[in-house]
């Protein structure tokens, strides 16, 4: 009674003001981009690209501004930054199987598209481990401990390009059966005219084609499944 009264005597229109409340709880539960990438620690346009990308879930405004569910923020911060998850391999005698996961190392100078390609490739079914390397010198020193099943690379990047890398790791004998993808911005005109790549490397534009991506980690790791556990990492 004594609330009502109150409300009476300032002339506050309690209903009113409930809605009110109401619509504040609504609105909380979504973002503007900004909140988001203040609360990912990321920049403005790469939470604009992990919308665009399907990373994050997003609505327009009337007036064009994107919105972004609480949920899907949340969502998106307790991923794990790698799954533990494995495909099958099978040891050189008998039926006895061993668990590993398939092993994607990712090099490309971009912070932000690593991190994109950490959440999503580590989201696939296949659930691999990813490692991510921003410069071609640094991923040399790094293959060899990562010794990875598929690398994706970038071609365009300072001081050591991917074109450099590429060739680098074709001479040596150890990666002979690595499987390499490059995603890039640049035409195939392009590339002939730098040099060209070493054989059996397949290439894919950007933006990421992560659906392919998946597609082509999905067969690798059917492939290894099937083939004797001979090489070191995976015993």
């Amino acid at each position: 009674m004594r609330i009502n009264g109150i409300f009476d005597k300032y002339d506050i229109n309690y209903h009113a003001l409930m809605m009110l409340s109401d619509e504040r709880k609504i609105s909380k539960s979504f973002m503007t981009t900004r909140e988001a990438a203040l609360l990912l620690g990321v920049s403005l346009q790469t939470v604009q690209n992990w919308t665009g990308a399907g990373l994050l879930d997003c609505w327009k405004t009337e007036g064009g501004h994107r919105r972004i569910p609480r949920e899907s923020v949340e969502r998106l911060l307790a991923k794990p930054e790698s799954a533990k998850f494995a495909r099958r391999t099978r040891t050189g005698s008998g039926n006895t199987a061993r668990v590993t996961p398939l092993r994607i190392f990712v090099l490309d100078d971009d912070l932000a598209l690593l991190r994109l390609y950490q959440l999503r490739v580590s989201d696939w079914s296949i659930a691999p481990e990813v490692t991510t390397v921003n410069n071609g010198i640094e991923s040399l020193l790094q293959l060899g401990r990562a010794l990875p099943d598929l690398l994706i690379t970038d071609l365009n990047m300072p001081q050591t390009d991917g074109f450099q890398v590429l060739h680098a790791i074709r001479a040596m004998p150890e990666f002979d059966s690595l499987e390499i993808v490059v995603v890039t911005g640049i035409g195939q005109e392009e590339i002939s005219a730098r040099g060209g790549l070493p054989a059996g490397i397949q290439v894919l534009p950007k933006p990421i084609p992560f659906h392919q991506l998946e597609h082509i980690a999905e067969q690798l790791a059917v492939r290894l499944s099937a083939a004797p556990a001979s090489r070191g990492r995976l015993a």
